[in-house]
């Protein structure tokens, strides 16, 4: 096994340790250095190739890093015409318009496109958002989709082996054809991915039109009875299991009490005569 390099600098990239405390996703984090918002130890960097430890002083737009918060995860039923983005170039309302006041900072988990509502995990933690993120999870995304028009099984049946749009693989997705309504179709659709609208872009090329599409779960989070526009907190303990994470309590074990001396059993005592009492 080789050896660590003893030049490699200690501690994290400074884009990196910005996302875990919340102030940015990574991406976003490194186009702030480069515009110069950040300093490390009172100087400004402009590049994003640099480690840094909790021991250096850091400044973002002249404002002390805080200390890092504990991780939290939210379910948030999103709303139709909102985007899922910090900013829109088009002056679009955000899902961060029409979340509580008293929310913290916080990133989406991927995202649902201005026409999609339902599911959308929100997190003040850019470890948590990469962990939920990566392809490797391989997590199923499940989506209540309405169609224009009679889809029949053998019609879907492309999207349930995979299928190529316009440059892009779609690999294959679980799809469950519910029931008609009118001149829709219900169906359900599973998916591993979420490439950018994925679901619109596989269904217009076997010839059906998406008129309103709901995430109804991601992974193991539901989205329910959450009514739309509200926000709910996962409870730490599910959030630790069911990503994996350790408990506060895991990272440093208890040291032993000190072991307890055993009392020797002491014989029974009889009860003391009383003066002047003869004894039967």
């Amino acid at each position: 096994m080789s050896k660590p390099d003893p030049a490699t600098p200690k501690g994290d990239r400074i884009a990196k340790l910005l996302a875990r405390a919340g102030v940015a996703s990574r991406r976003e984090a490194e186009r702030m250095i480069e515009a110069g918002r950040v300093t490390v130890n009172g100087q400004q960097i402009t590049s994003p190739a640099l480690n840094v430890t909790e021991a250096d002083s850091i400044t973002v737009d002249g404002k002390p890093l805080a200390a890092r918060d504990p991780a939290r995860l939210w379910l948030f039923h999103k709303p139709t015409g909102l985007v899922s983005t910090d900013r829109d170039e088009k002056g679009r309302s955000t899902i961060y318009s029409a979340l509580p006041e008293d929310m913290p900072r916080v990133m989406s988990v991927g995202r649902l496109d201005l026409n999609s509502e339902g599911l959308l995990l929100l997190t003040n933690d850019g470890g948590i958002k990469r962990k939920l993120e990566l392809p490797s999870t391989g997590w199923l995304r499940r989506y209540r989709v309405r169609v224009n028009g009679r889809p029949t099984d053998p019609q879907l049946d492309p999207l349930r082996s995979g299928l190529t749009v316009e440059g892009d693989h779609f690999q294959p997705m679980t799809v469950t054809l519910d029931r008609q309504q009118g001149a829709n179709a219900w169906l359900t659709i599973g998916l591993r991915e979420g490439k950018n609208r994925e679901i619109r872009r596989a269904l217009g090329d076997i010839g059906l039109s998406v008129n309103r599409l709901i995430r109804i779960s991601y992974g193991p989070f539901q989205l329910g009875e959450l009514k739309s526009g509200a926000v709910e907190e996962v409870r730490p303990r599910v959030m630790r299991d069911q990503l994996g994470l350790e408990s506060p309590g895991d990272r440093a074990p208890k040291p032993p009490g000190k072991p307890q001396r055993k009392r020797r059993a002491r014989p029974p005592q009889t009860a003391p005569r009383r003066p002047g009492r003869k004894t039967p």
